[in-house]
C-alpha cells in the first residue's frame, strides 16, 4: 500500500510529529518546544492546552515540510510521556489544573502514608507497579484533594481523568472519543494489568471514583478519527502507545527476552516478557507491551529518572555546553573524570532505587576539575544508571542479556554509546532510525490499516546503524562501577 503514516510524539520537553512512509523511513517531521512549568522544588507540571497546542504545530509544520497530499495520509499513531495526569471537565472539555508530569514528586509524603497503609503489596501484586509518586494515581488524587470543587464535580461523574494519550485523543477527536490503551493503564497504578480491568480496590482506596476512568483498548486498531476540521480530511487514528513501550514495538522487540533502552530525557529500558508477567524480586516493573493482535503482552521495566536531561542541565544551568552535542566533544577533551561522579538524582531516583528524597550529588572534585571532567561524568553518569537497571533485570530473569538496542536522542552520542557497552560488557546496537518511539506508533498505525499483514514484515524494515562492542579490562569495569555505587549510596535518603 503507497502513502505515508502519521506519528504524533508528544514528550516531556516536546511535541514532535514524523510523517513515514510506507517503508518505515522518515519523509518530514515537525518539532515544538513544550514550556515546563516548576511550581516548587521537585514539582513539575505543563499546561494541558500547549501540550494540544504543541502538538497541532508540530503536525502543520510536518505537513509543509512534507509537501505530501493529505489524501495520501493511511493513518495516525500516537505515543505519549507516560504516567503524567490531566484532569478535566467533560462538559466544558476545560482543564481542571495544570498536567502533573510523571517527574513531579508532590505525592512522595502521601505514598508513604499509603506504604503505611500497607497497600504496598495489593499494588505491586494487581499493577506490577511499585507505590510511588512516579505513577498517576497519586497525582489524581492530589487533584481531587486540592483543586476547589474537584472532589464534588468527580463524584457527580463531572470529571474526567486521562494521561496525555487519553487528552490528545479526546481534543483530536472532538471530544468523541475516550479512550486509553493497555499500556498506558498499566502505568497508572490503577490498572489490574492480570485480569486487564481498573482494579475496584485500589480505587475505593484512593477515593478516586470509576466514572473517570477512560476505556481501555488495545495499542492496534482504530479507535476514532482525526477531526475533519484539523487537516480537511477524517483520517483513522490506529496506534496507541506509552512511548517506551512504542519504542521497543519500533525497535523489533515482539518476542520474549529481546529488550531496548531508550536515551531520552529519562531512560527507560524495557526487556519483552512475552504473553506472561515476571514479578519483579529486584524493584523492577512489570508492566503491559504492545500487542498487533490485541492480546495482553508484558514486559519488565526499569525507569532512571534523569538520562539526557542531565545533558540539558549542562547546557542550561551549568552553561558550560551550548549545545547537547558539544558534550561528547568536551568529554573526549579529557582522558578520565578525574575522580570525579556525578550523581543526577535531580528529582529523586528511580530503579532498582526507588528513593524520592535522594538529590542531586557532584562528588570527587579537586582543584584541577575542569568542565571536561563534570561533562565526562555526566554521559558515564547515565550509562552508569542504565547498568544498574539492567543487572537487576539480569538477576530478575536470571540469565544474561545477550544484546540491547539502544534508541533516543542521547543514543547518537557515540562516546556514550561505547560507555555504555564497556559497563554492560555485550554489544550496544543503534538502529538507522533511532527515532523508534514515533516509528512503533506508525508500525502500530500501519498494522491496523493493512500497510502490513503482521509483525515479520516490520521486523525486515528494521536497520543496523553501529554496533558497538565492549572493549574496557574487567578491572576498570568494576573499579568504576564500585566508585558510582559508593556515591549513590551517599545521595540516598538527602531530603529525609
Amino acid at each position: 500500500m503507497e502513502g505515508y503514516l502519521l506519528a504524533f510524539d508528544q514528550g516531556t520537553t516536546s511535541s514532535r510529529t514524523i510523517i513515514f512512509d510506507t517503508a518505515g523511513q522518515i519523509v518530514a517531521q515537525g518539532n515544538k518546544d513544550l514550556p515546563q512549568i516548576y511550581p516548587q522544588p521537585g514539582w513539575v507540571e505543563h499546561n494541558p492546552e500547549a501540550i494540544y497546542k504543541s502538538q497541532l504545530d508540530s503536525l502543520r509544520e510536518a505537513i509543509i515540510a512534507a509537501k505530501i497530499n493529505i489524501t495520501d495520509i493511511i493513518g495516525v499513531g500516537i505515543t505519549n510521556q507516560r504516567e503524567t495526569t490531566i484532569v478535566w471537565d467533560k462538559n466544558t472539555g476545560k482543564p481542571i489544573y495544570n498536567a502533573i508530569v510523571w517527574q513531579c514528586r508532590r505525592t512522595a509524603a502521601m505514598c508513604q502514608k499509603l506504604k503505611d497503609r500497607g497497600l504496598e503489596e495489593l499494588i505491586r501484586k494487581r499493577t506490577g507497579l511499585l507505590l510511588d509518586s512516579y505513577f498517576s494515581a497519586t497525582k489524581l488524587k492530589w487533584i481531587l484533594e486540592n483543586v476547589h470543587g474537584a472532589k464534588e464535580k468527580a463524584a457527580a461523574g463531572d470529571l474526567l481523568f486521562g494521561t496525555v494519550d487519553t487528552w490528545l485523543i479526546w481534543r483530536l477527536t472532538g471530544g468523541k472519543v475516550y479512550v486509553t490503551d493497555y499500556t498506558n493503564a498499566s502505568r497508572t497504578m490503577m490498572y489490574d494489568i492480570h485480569r486487564c480491568c481498573w482494579d475496584d480496590d485500589i480505587l475505593r482506596e484512593l477515593a478516586i471514583p470509576y466514572s473517570m476512568l477512560p476505556k481501555v483498548v488495545s495499542s492496534c486498531g482504530v479507535v476514532g478519527e482525526l477531526d475533519p476540521a484539523i487537516l480537511g480530511k477524517s483520517i483513522p487514528i490506529a496506534g496507541l502507545a506509552g512511548d517506551q513501550q512504542a519504542a521497543l514495538f519500533g525497535q523489533g522487540c515482539f518476542c520474549s527476552g529481546m529488550a531496548k533502552v531508550t536515551y531520552g530525557t529519562g531512560c527507560f529500558l524495557l526487556m519483552h516478557t512475552g504473553d506472561l508477567p515476571v514479578a519483579s524480586e529486584h524493584r523492577l516493573l512489570t508492566t503491559m507491551a504492545c500487542s498487533a493482535n490485541g492480546k495482553p503482552q508484558y514486559a519488565l521495566e526499569g525507569s532512571v529518572f534523569v538520562g539526557g536531561a542531565v545533558i540539558q542541565w549542562l547546557r542550561d544551568e551549568l552553561k558550560i555546553i551550548e549545545t547537547a552535542a558539544e558534550s561528547e566533544v568536551l568529554a573526549l577533551s579529557v582522558p578520565d573524570t578525574g575522580g570525579v561522579v556525578l550523581v543526577p538524582s535531580f528529582t529523586g531516583l528511580g530503579a532498582p532505587y526507588w528513593d524520592s528524597y535522594s538529590r542531586g550529588m557532584l562528588i570527587g572534585i579537586n582543584r584541577g576539575t575542569n568542565r571536561g571532567h563534570v561533562a565526562r561524568a555526566a554521559l558515564e553518569a547515565i550509562a552508569l544508571q542504565v547498568k544498574d537497571v539492567i543487572d537487576a533485570m539480569q538477576m530478575d530473569i536470571g540469565e544474561a542479556l545477550a544484546q540491547v538496542k539502544a534508541d533516543g536522542g542521547a543514543s547518537a552520542n557515540n562516546f556514550l554509546m561505547q560507555f555504555e557497552a564497556d559497563m554492560l560488557n555485550i554489544p550496544v546496537e543503534r538502529p538507522k532510525i533511532t527515532e523508534t518511539t514515533a516509528l512503533g506508533a506508525a508500525f502500530l498505525a500501519g498494522l491496523a490499516c493493512e500497510v502490513w499483514q503482521n509483525v515479520a514484515e516490520i521486523a525486515d524494515l528494521w536497520q543496523l546503524d553501529r554496533r558497538f562492542l565492549p572493549h574496557m579490562p574487567a578491572e576498570e569495569r568494576s573499579a568504576k562501577h564500585c566508585a558510582w555505587q559508593k556515591a549513590v549510596e551517599r545521595t540516598l535518603g538527602w531530603l529525609s
